[in-house]
């Protein structure tokens, strides 16, 4: 079975013993990357961290090209950046799982 819009639209649960739901997955892959990723920002605000350690989580997050720490319009690119990983991350598992059930 080839992967067509069709197929990932039809793969609701019921439609084949086992198969994931292509939508379903992905949104909650979605949703739980970008819950962490908030949670990480609200992570640097932790108190009982050394200096190094806060210089650390900053530059971990300055990774993300056009990352600056805590500006709004930073924030929103990271949680894009989140969402298209997280998109692209859930598409792939799903699709690697129905094919190898197959």
């Amino acid at each position: 079975m080839s992967v067509t819009a069709e197929n990932l639209i039809r793969s609701k649960a019921g439609d084949q013993a086992g198969e994931l739901s292509f939508f379903s997955y992905v949104w909650k892959c979605v949703v739980g990357a970008e819950v962490v990723y908030f949670v990480c920002l609200l992570g640097a605000f932790v108190l009982e961290r050394t200096a190094n350690g806060g210089q650390l989580h900053h530059t971990l997050f300055e990774t993300l090209p056009g990352f600056v720490w805590l500006t709004p319009a930073s924030v929103l690119l990271g949680a894009v950046y989140i969402l298209i990983s997280a998109a692209v991350f859930g598409t792939y598992m799903v699709w690697m799982h129905n094919s190898s059930i197959k």
